[in-house]
């Protein structure tokens, strides 16, 4: 971190049994979920859907800040629905995103451009940059 680097926030939680039967609580007490399997075993939810759920609010945020710097408002209706696929491949887990976008009623050049500038700087795309196969649509 650079000097004018300034730490805005640091989420922590306390997580236990991992995805098979665990638990994850935020110190602040605001999160406090049962994990379980993706394969849909279990009460609660994954890692996988936390992801999704975390990068796809953290990308409209991104976008939103895109849109402010073009002097547009973005469509009350905009969302994002990610896709977060867990992969065993040879032996190995990984994973492979998909970020589905929708802006409707924006011209889709702006919108486009709104997306790209988002993927760029969104905190998530940026940590998944180079690691992981994503492929971010708009629809």
């Amino acid at each position: 971190m650079t000097q004018a680097a300034k730490l805005l926030y640091t989420a922590r939680t306390h997580t236990g049994g991992g995805r098979h039967d665990g638990i994850s609580r935020s110190s602040d007490g605001r999160l406090d979920v049962k994990l379980s399997p993706p394969d849909g075993t279990g009460i609660g939810t994954n890692p996988e859907q936390l992801f999704a759920a975390g990068w796809s609010a953290c990308f409209e945020g991104a976008m939103e800040i895109a849109a402010r710097k073009r002097k547009i408002e973005l469509p009350r209706r905009s969302a994002i629905d990610a896709e977060i696929d867990l992969v065993l491949d040879d032996g190995a887990y990984s994973l492979r995103a998909r970020l589905n976008v929708s802006l409707p009623g924006l011209d889709p050049e702006i919108a486009r451009g709104i997306v790209d500038d988002a993927h760029q700087t969104c905190p998530y795309s940026k940590a998944v940059r180079g690691n992981i196969d994503v492929t971010v649509t708009l629809i």
